[in-house]
């Protein structure tokens, strides 16, 4: 069986062998667990954003930025694709893990998530569970993780601290912004288990998505990261079987849909818990069904919105 933590070390290798390039910086905890930093006290860059997002889907992806034009407007565009969509995005990827330690908060996502198997709903629907001697987590986080938020994801993972690496950039960063974009497929996958379809008959996935304009307001940063997928993220599955609850992929189903995401998020109080789930989705979905070689076309790009968030 893969081992999405196996397969992330060797990116995480490789990122510590280019920090200077990379734009990042690594430390290592009193208790030896090494953190890596994507946009706290460093830049960062395109190049680690797009190394940050291969880690994030297990090492089971692969992930390029491009330049494509929107209103005649030149923007950076992510591209992901997978041929294990369900364990990239769902056993890896997803941002199940709530970080709270002390004054710290994080959303985990990543490997390390599938050795604590966190959810473990979501392990029970995939069938999977990692078994490695090393952990990789990636955190969003305005702060860097110290000693004591490393050694309980690291109990929770049942690891030693020395064999933990933790990954943080902010929402508010290149890396940031661009890992955020780069959950596009994974959104679609995510809806698409929400729904009830099996996931594991999803057998590749790709998507693009424009990457949003860096802010160092987070809240704005949040917004606009998330209506680049609201509003022009594309999707193409490759399904063995169509189910037409599959339509109901596209964020145009939401009833929030249609207005900037930070405007829903005020409106709710900046509660995620008041805004219709329904809403985090991509824009447009295309569906091959190989059974009855068809292709069902979801959703629409929505121009206008996408250009009022970032300010085109």
């Amino acid at each position: 069986m893969l081992s999405v933590n196996e397969i992330s070390m060797g990116i995480v290798e490789e990122m510590l062998d280019y920090t200077e390039e990379l734009k990042i910086a690594a430390l290592e905890l009193d208790n030896g667990s090494t953190v890596i930093d994507c946009g706290i006290n460093t830049e960062g860059g395109y190049e680690a954003g797009e190394m940050f997002t291969e880690i994030c889907l297990g090492g089971l992806g692969s992930v390029r930025l491009t330049v494509q034009t929107v209103k005649s407007t030149p923007l950076v565009f992510i591209h992901v694709l997978t041929d294990h969509p369900a364990l990239a995005t769902l056993g890896s990827q997803k941002a199940g893990w709530s970080i709270k330690s002390g004054t710290y908060n994080a959303m985990g996502s990543g490997p390390a998530r599938a050795l604590s198997c966190q959810p473990r709903k979501t392990y029970e629907l995939i069938d999977y569970e990692d078994d490695y001697d090393f952990g990789v987590l990636a955190l969003e986080s305005d702060r860097l993780p110290d000693e004591k938020v490393a050694d309980e994801i690291a109990e929770a993972c049942n690891l030693e601290p020395s064999k933990l690496t933790l990954l943080n950039a902010p929402t508010a960063s290149i890396v940031g912004t661009v890992q955020v974009a780069g959950r596009v497929v994974e959104v679609a996958i995510y809806k698409a288990a929400e729904l009830g379809y099996d996931t594991l008959q999803i057998t590749s996935a790709a998507g693009s998505c424009p990457v949003a304009p860096v802010t160092k307001d987070s809240l704005h940063a949040m917004g606009m990261t998330n209506d680049g997928i609201i509003y022009y993220g594309s999707v193409f599955l490759t399904v063995n079987k169509y189910d037409e609850v599959l339509d109901k992929i596209p964020s145009e189903t939401s009833a929030s849909y249609g207005k900037p995401f930070y405007e829903t998020f005020k409106e709710a109080d900046h509660d995620f818990y008041k805004i219709d789930k329904s809403m985090f989705a991509p824009a447009q979905i295309a569906i091959a069904d190989t059974s009855s070689n068809r292709i069902f076309k979801r959703g629409r790009l929505n121009e206008a919105v996408l250009a009022e968030s970032f300010g085109i």
